[in-house]
């Protein structure tokens, strides 16, 4: 079994942001006429063999990008493929805190995921304190991003040192899921996973073959193997694509079932209830 920590189902206003025009450069990939059906992303995820997969809600200051609802309503039609995260609007701390209270608690989302690019906001900003207080309090991870901004906003937010690393000690209780690995700054979010308990990392954005040196080794070890989860950034990346040359790093057998399944169920409760 393999799951996917990272994807999203993308709706006509999320592949319609100016600042995925980067992206769009990259991949090559054309925004489609009418709004994806969610076939396509189990057609995806089928064509890698993935079983399961996390998808996220986004919402920045232009409102929800996907909704909760909308990832609510995926969620229900497939419950055996998907479990969702939460997405809140930071600008408004207390009816952040209530929605992700009401997505965990009766929507049965899994965790929160908070994107500090999109806000332009660090985030050891002041807005994201009650979110994480309430992460601790509910059970559930929060899920950012690391490392350098693809789209077109500014990178900085992204550095894990000092962000993450100052969340993690006022947070301690608080488990911290970096995504997109944290290059150019892998070794800090290295470090940083090293440094604190509650702490991970996962590969969405980059196949196995673009995974930098310091994380392979990190996987490797005692310590790291139970601290990297796969992730793929659909529909950046498909998962197939992610994956292909995932033979290539080594890993053996216990360590490679961590990185695609156990330390996923383990960090996101998915055996809980």
């Amino acid at each position: 079994m393999t799951i996917d920590v990272w994807m999203q189902h993308p709706t006509q206003r999320f592949l319609n942001q100016d600042a995925f025009s980067s992206l769009r450069r990259w991949t090559g990939q054309q925004i489609p006429d009418e709004e994806i059906p969610i076939d396509a992303t189990l057609g995806a995820m089928d064509a890698a063999e993935i079983s399961f997969g996390v998808l996220s809600a986004w919402h920045g200051p232009q409102g929800p990008l996907i909704s909760n609802e909308e990832v609510a309503g995926w969620v229900g039609e497939h419950p055996d493929r998907f479990a969702g995260l939460a997405a809140v609007d930071l600008a408004k701390p207390m009816e952040a805190v209530r929605e992700l209270r009401r997505c965990i608690d009766e929507l049965g989302f899994i965790g929160l995921r908070m994107l500090p690019w999109l806000w332009e906001a660090p985030p050891t900003d002041r807005r994201y304190y009650p979110l994480f207080a309430a992460c601790v309090e509910l059970g559930v991870p929060f899920c950012t991003q690391v490392g350098h901004t693809g789209p077109m906003r500014p990178s900085e937010v992204g550095h894990p040192i000092p962000y993450i690393d100052q969340i993690a000690i006022d947070f301690p209780e608080l488990v911290i899921v970096g995504g997109h690995i944290g290059y150019p700054w892998t070794e800090e979010m290295v470090a940083v996973a090293r440094k604190h308990e509650n702490v991970y990392i996962d590969t969405s954005a980059y196949t196995a073959k673009r995974y930098p040196p310091e994380l392979v080794r990190y996987m490797h070890s005692r310590g790291g193997r139970r601290k990297v989860m796969f992730g793929s950034n659909f529909p950046m990346i498909a998962p197939n694509v992610a994956l292909e040359e995932l033979p290539s790093l080594g890993l053996d057998e216990e360590t490679r079932e961590l990185f695609l399944e156990g330390n996923a169920r383990r960090v996101f409760g998915l055996d809980r209830g």
